[in-house]
Parts: structure tokens; C-alpha cells; sequence
């Protein structure tokens, strides 16, 4: 199979909806709106294979230092393929592109992102922002299992 990466394009919103819904339902990412999807539709890297839809992840700059990835999925059935470890390298890229210094993740796969070189650190450094724009709208809240974890570029 062929693996391809390309940016977002908001013609690319519904499909994206459609593969994150059960883990949406799940609780293990957080729901955004098509609206919020298409503001920042130019944080979001898809991988294709096949021309088919097999995952997608966001990076979202916080800082001119430190940006988040978020909202990573692979579709079910490709998962353990290494495709999420993929999708995470190519943004890591980005990343490096983009002159940033830091890449944060709040996950429920701590190992997953130990594998890539993250270290876990207390839900306590995030940014205050991160809490009020993003945790206050999850289910969990304030009772949250995720681990955050940081990886120095």
C-alpha cells in the first residue's frame, strides 16, 4: 500500500468527522465542531493509503515554542501497522519546519508516545489556556486520566 501525507483541506472535514465519531463517543478524543475543524483545517495532516482515509493528527501551536498534537487517529483495521507512529513523525517535521522547540501531548497511549521520545510531565505545566480552552469541554472533566508528555526538538 502507498502512504501518502497531505495537509487538510476543508472538503476533507466531513470524512475526517466520520473516522474520529466512536472515539468521540468513546471519550478518548475530544469533540470538535466542523466549524473548529475548519478554523484550524491548516493544523491537520491526513494520511492516505489507497487513496482512502487511514488517520489524521493536528498540530496546534500554542506558543511560538510549543505546539500539541492532538486529535491523532488511525482507522480501525489499520491500526498496529505503524501508521500513527507515521502521521506522528511527519508532524514532528512540521514542527522542525516551523521552529518550534516543544511538542506536548495529552493521551490515554503513554507508551505509544514514549516509543517516539515524549516524557511524561505534571498536567500542571500546561498552558493555563489549554485547561480552559480544551479540558473544560471534555467529559472527563476534572477528573482526567490522560498523561501529558513533551518532547524537546
Amino acid at each position: 500500500m502507498k502512504i501518502e501525507y497531505k495537509k487538510a483541506k476543508l472538503s476533507d472535514i466531513v470524512m475526517m468527522r466520520e473516522l474520529i465519531l466512536p472515539e468521540i463517543e468513546n471519550g478518548i478524543i475530544l469533540d470538535r465542531s466542523e466549524d473548529e475543524i475548519a478554523t484550524n483545517i491548516r493544523s491537520y495532516t491526513l494520511v492516505l493509503g489507497d487513496e482512502q482515509l487511514l488517520g489524521f493528527c493536528a498540530l496546534h501551536v500554542h506558543t511560538s515554542e510549543l505546539a500539541e498534537i492532538r486529535s491523532l487517529v488511525v482507522k480501525d483495521g489499520f491500526r498496529g501497522n505503524k501508521i500513527g507512529e507515521s502521521i506522528i513523525n511527519e508532524v514532528l517535521k512540521e514542527a522542525t519546519s516551523l521552529g518550534l522547540k516543544r511538542v506536548l501531548s495529552l493521551t490515554y497511549k503513554q507508551a505509544f508516545f514514549e516509543r517516539l521520545g515524549f516524557v511524561e510531565i505534571p498536567k500542571e505545566s500546561l498552558p493555563e489556556h489549554k485547561i480552559w480552552a480544551d479540558c473544560i469541554k471534555c467529559k472527563h472533566f476534572p477528573i482526567c486520566n490522560e498523561v501529558s508528555l513533551i518532547k524537546d526538538l
